[in-house]
């Protein structure tokens, strides 16, 4: 069954059955990087017909996202040891992804406006719902201990989505749009 009514009043479970409420910063920092899961299960969907092994790419960040969401929703120390981690290569694969993108793009002058063509600016959604994700974890690491490797992968992901963006509309031979104050 799919719904257990346990959440009507305005909590729910963390991983090893503790209840919160549905607005604790523990809920807000794995639901928001589950959003964003969400989110980059639709880009890699977008992204599959493009060269370049992007949508690879993206479903294993969805698999890092989902070891993140655990690890966010899990306070029971025994528990927390028992879970798989990011290890940091996870980090460096993020920042070579990014070296080999930026190394096929036009220098960057200007501030790069969301657009381009749809997955350019959909990767642009990703990208600003992946701060926000790290803004709530960083909030939740004011109360808690949060390892420093996943806001570490959140803020290289979004670097990887911003450079992301920046590609899928070259590739698509459009043009960036660019601020010019």
């Amino acid at each position: 069954m799919i719904y257990t009514k346990t959440g009507d009043g305005g909590t729910t479970s963390l991983v090893g059955g503790s209840r919160v409420s549905k607005d604790d910063a523990r809920v807000e920092a794995y639901g928001t990087v589950d959003e964003l899961n969400s989110n980059i299960g639709l880009l890699a969907e977008m992204i599959r017909p493009m060269a370049g092994g992007y949508y690879d790419e993206l479903k294993v960040v969805q698999h890092n996202l989902f070891t993140i969401q655990t690890l966010l929703a899990t306070e029971d120390e025994a528990i927390y040891g028992r879970l798989p981690k990011l290890d940091g290569e996870e980090v460096e694969m993020l920042e070579r992804q990014i070296d080999t993108i930026s190394d096929q793009l036009p220098k960057l002058t200007n501030f790069v406006i969301a657009g381009g063509n749809s997955v350019g600016a959909f990767c642009h959604v990703c990208r600003t719902v992946c701060r926000r994700a790290e803004r709530r974890v960083v909030t939740l690491a004011r109360e808690t201990h949060v390892e420093d490797t996943l806001l570490r992968y959140l803020n290289r992901l979004s670097d990887y989505l911003f450079v992301l963006a920046r590609r899928a509309v070259v590739m698509a031979g459009k043009e960036e749009d660019v601020y010019i104050s």
